[in-house]
Parts: structure tokens; sequence; C-alpha cells
């Protein structure tokens, strides 16, 4: 089976990157934002005439969540826009497309995790493009799977795990905030997950929230990551009000993985679980 990769050059799109020795079996098509420009529809028309895909994983996606909201153009000609792209050049060519979204869709009001068919109420631009982006795939496409995640991190790229390992070598004292509530997730379980969708070659097409198990404040994802990593350094506790952002975030968004397990057969770790193994990795 042959694999588009979009966004190769992210941070999921490395993490699949680095996995596909496992899967002999796909034939996979790394394409960075240089290489394909899935703003750009005649491009996308071009990449998919010229080449026969039985897959796309969609990872290329505007994710800088403060600068959207004076970006909007930008983030919409690839969340909204580069979505409808791929879609229809999907239906075209009888493509599956899995495409990556967010918690940001969600407004962070509730108590309990989201399910799939919770009402969505993004607050900023990138919640509210990524939203308009599943709209559009939603519309133009029957074969498709739409995976909202939540809080990836990795060995690779920019992140939340890398920036407080630098941190906590720089820094005696560190404040992270407590009251933004979600699930840390490994980019490389999420990986795995996307990958046993096409080894199933399953056709149970639709909506899906996966992240990690369990529930963390950003102060309790910094405090395992220095506990797990023999860090020593003095961290504070503080409120969101201590670091006003141009986009608001959700105060409250897990993700019910109730319908992904029970349709996939999969057993999800949990963050702390993940965490522990991308700074062993990490430490390599």
């Amino acid at each position: 089976m042959k694999i588009l990769v979009t966004g190769a050059m992210g941070q999921l799109g490395t993490c699949i990157k680095a996995v596909t020795e496992k899967y002999a079996t796909l034939e996979f098509s790394f394409k960075s934002s240089k290489d394909l420009d899935i703003s750009n529809a005649q491009a996308v028309h071009m990449a998919f005439t010229n080449n026969k895909y039985d897959y796309c994983i969609n990872c290329a996606a505007y994710t800088q969540v403060d600068n959207a909201e004076d970006e909007k153009e930008k983030a919409t000609a690839i969340n909204v826009n580069g979505a409808q792209n791929l879609a229809k050049a999907c239906a075209k060519t009888s493509t599956v497309l899995i495409h990556i979204s967010t918690d940001f869709v969600f407004d962070g009001k509730k108590k309990i995790p989201y399910t799939e068919d919770d009402k969505v109420g993004p607050t900023g631009v990138y919640g509210q493009t990524k939203y308009l982006g599943e709209q559009q795939i939603q519309k133009n496409l029957k074969h498709y799977f739409i995976i909202r995640t939540s809080w990836l991190y990795s060995e690779f790229g920019h992140n939340f795990m890398k920036t407080m390992l630098r941190l906590g070598k720089e820094k005696d004292e560190l404040s992270v905030v407590n009251d933004q509530i979600g699930t840390p997730t490994y980019a490389v379980d999420l990986a795995a997950f996307i990958l046993r969708i096409i080894t199933l070659k399953s056709d149970a097409y639709g909506l899906y929230h996966y992240s990690n198990e369990g529930v963390a404040s950003w102060y309790d994802f910094a405090k395992t990551i220095f506990d797990l990593s023999n860090t020593t350094i003095n961290l504070k506790s503080v409120t969101g009000d201590a670091y006003p952002t141009k986009a608001e975030r959700p105060k409250y968004s897990v993700l019910d993985k109730a319908k992904v397990k029970d349709t996939f057969k999969i057993r999800v770790p949990s963050w702390e679980d993940g965490l522990q193994r991308a700074i062993k990795v990490n430490k390599l």
C-alpha cells in the first residue's frame, strides 16, 4: 500500500517516519510543506494525479495558537482550505484520508471527558480553523478518519517536554500553570495508532478521539518530566492569569477514548507511560 504523509517535517510526521521500519509492507511518500503546500489546490491536484495513493495521512497544520489570532488568513489557508483540497483529491482518487485534528475545537467548559458527539465551541482562531477543516472533509469525502488529539510531544521538534528539559538545565526556578487540564500525548503512540488503522484496512470511517490515558495540568506534566529526568528545579504552581496569552485556551480538554478503544480493540497507554518512554529515547 502506498501512503502519502503531508507535513512530514513536523512532529507527528517525523514520528511516523521513525517507526516505518516496522511496516515493511507499506510504501511511504513523505512530503514537507515545501514539497507539497496543501493550501495550493493545483499542487495537491497534481500530487494525486501523478501518483496513486491508498492513504493520505495529513499531518500538515498551522498550529501556532497565539499567532493564529493575528494570522487568521494563513491559518485558514492551511487548516481549512488545505483540508478541503486534500479531501477533494482523495475523493477523486479513492484515497482514504487520515486527518489530525485537536482538542482545541472544544470550549473547555465541561468537567468530564469530551466524546465525539459533544458540541464543539472553539475559543480561538486555531480551534475554529481546525473545526472548519473537519467540516470540509466530512462534506467532501466519505472515506476518512478524523482523529482529534491533545498536547502532543515527542523527542522530535519543538514541544513542551523538550522545552522543560532545556529550561531544567538553564534555570533554578520555574512557574507552570495548574488550571489548564488535559492529557499529554506521546506522538509516537499516535503514529502507531494511525498505522494500525492502515494495517487493519479498517472501514470504520469517521471521527475519533485519541490521546494517551489520564488527566494532568501543565504543572503536573512539567513536574513529571523533571521527576523522570532526575532534574532538580524549584517548580512553582501558578494560575493561567500569571501568563496571559493572546488566544484563550480550553480550561479542560480531556478526550474520551471509549469509541477508539472499542472500535480498534487497542490498549491506550497512560500519559506517564508515554512520557517515560519519550524521556528514555530522548536521552539516547
